[in-house]
């Protein structure tokens, strides 16, 4: 096997270029590339090597399928059953903020107002991958502890950054995976399973005013303390 040479700092610039996209051109994602970047991911950490992070990747007519089923339970008024709790009941006020600063800048480029309508209309959005060619299923064992949940991130987060790499985008949402039922259904994922998050993936639009929303990151010295 020919060296590997040692990755530069020019490698930053893949994670700090990876932001949520909500655009998709119309445009197919080869699935070579997907199996690429999904292999490299699959060089996570986990503990004792158990790698316990499992894939539906979703396309072509199987993902109309889903789109529709997922909003045909929105429809009828289905109650959301997701298997997993994605947030704390109440945050401190730092994160309140920037959570409200994100959700206003988003809503602040799209043009919209936040009432009962537009709420429902985005998430019919969200419940259609944002338009994308693709979609991943995120699913952990039943028996999932934080632990395990930090070696889905870790996995997940490679996902993300090798699609950037190959020139796609992607947006997590936890808005999808709240109807497990439905996915577990529609996919014939065990009912043991955890379905964690699904990742929206194609070719950004890059002219869409959404796709160049990116929130305002921290500062380094509000998260970091040095001890020399």
């Amino acid at each position: 096997m020919p060296p590997v040479d040692p990755p530069s700092a020019a490698s930053l610039s893949v994670i700090t270029a990876r932001h949520c996209k909500r655009a998709y051109l119309d445009r197919a994602v080869p699935r070579g590339v997907l199996a690429d970047v999904l292999l490299a991911a699959g060089h996570a950490p986990s503990g004792r090597n158990i790698q316990p992070w499992r894939v539906s990747v979703v396309s072509g007519g199987t993902l109309e399928v889903v789109v529709r089923a997922l909003r045909e339970a929105l429809d009828r008024g289905e109650p959301a059953r997701p298997d997993v709790v994605d947030r704390v009941p109440r945050l401190d006020p730092v994160a309140e903020e920037r959570a409200r600063d994100a959700a206003d800048g988003l809503q602040r480029i799209r043009g919209t107002e936040p009432d009962s309508r537009t709420g429902r209309a985005l998430l019919r959005d969200n419940l259609g991958f944002y338009g994308a060619p693709a979609a991943l299923v995120c699913h952990l064992p039943g028996n999932a502890v934080a632990g395990t949940f930090l070696e889905l991130g870790l996995f997940v987060q490679n996902v993300m950054l090798g699609l950037v790499a190959h020139g796609l985008g992607s947006c997590p949402q936890f808005s999808v995976a709240r109807y497990a039922h439905v996915l577990h259904r529609t996919l014939d994922i065990d009912r043991g399973r955890l379905i964690v998050c699904t990742l929206a993936v194609g070719y950004p639009d890059e002219k869409a005013p959404v796709n160049r929303f990116v929130p305002r990151r921290a500062h380094l010295e509000e998260y970091i303390r040095w001890h020399h």
